[in-house]
């Protein structure tokens, strides 16, 4: 899928005037990589720990069932919508509790899960964009996960992150976007979002009053009423789109 240009503004542009970049902000999950694949085999990774370590535990639960009961936890405490690794911790504790076995197993648990959920690999246009993209731009992150830069190797291309379960609110509250913008020293007008999912990152970003690309690696279609200010495929895509309309 080629890049699509879409010239309607965002909330917080003005119709008729040239688009103002002075920084670029990112989605981390299937933006920087695919993370299905990843969680997928983290939770199998936990799960076998889980079998060898609180083998109560899987003998009442299944994959599915633990992930069920995370469905069903997030009602229950409204940090849990924004801290995903809470959320997972709670969950463990409380079906180790449910089964007889040591809540405190789920500690060393999520030690396991998060190591496992660190190891994304990168889409191979990534390091090479972020490189050059940061000479030319201040580059930040925000995230609703709780991916660790810095473990995954990309931390040094990015001045600020900003991350859901640290910051006390996730997207699409215009405040975490804010914050972004305020660390990089830009006004939101002046920020560009770049993410894949329409709703928290294209219609989320522009309702805080910033640019946002939407990124398509997965050949999905915009819901109605969605209008990024570019649709692209990749990080050279957005490259191309930078250079005709920012440089």
């Amino acid at each position: 899928m080629a890049l699509t240009n879409n010239s309607t503004p965002s909330p917080g542009s003005q119709p008729g005037k040239q688009i103002v970049i002075k920084a670029v902000l990112f989605d981390l999950d299937d933006t920087l990589w695919p993370i299905g694949p990843v969680i997928a085999r983290a939770e199998q990774i936990l799960f076998d720990w889980l079998q060898v370590n609180a083998t109560a535990l899987t003998r009442q639960f299944s994959i599915d069932g633990l992930r069920q009961q995370r469905l069903q936890l997030v009602a229950t405490n409204p940090v849990f919508r924004f801290d995903l690794w809470k959320l997972r911790h709670a969950a463990l504790s409380a079906a180790l509790s449910s089964v007889g076995e040591d809540p405190a197993k789920a500690d060393a648990a999520m030690t396991v899960f998060s190591e496992a959920r660190h190891a994304v690999t990168p889409f191979a246009d990534v390091q090479p964009a972020l490189a050059r993209l940061q000479r030319r731009l201040p580059l930040g992150t925000v995230s609703n996960g709780f991916a660790d830069l810095g473990k995954i190797g990309l931390a040094s291309h990015f001045q600020a992150s900003i991350a859901a379960h640290s910051f006390g609110s996730a997207k699409p509250d215009p405040a975490i976007f804010h914050a972004a913008c305020a660390a990089l020293k830009v006004a939101p007008q002046e920020a560009l979002y770049v993410g894949d999912d329409p709703m928290l990152d294209v219609v989320g970003a522009q309702q805080a009053g910033l640019q946002a690309v939407w990124i398509n690696r997965f050949e999905r279609t915009l819901p109605d009423g969605v209008q990024p200010q570019a649709s692209c495929t990749s990080l050279d895509e957005l490259e191309a789109w930078l250079e005709q309309t920012r440089f």
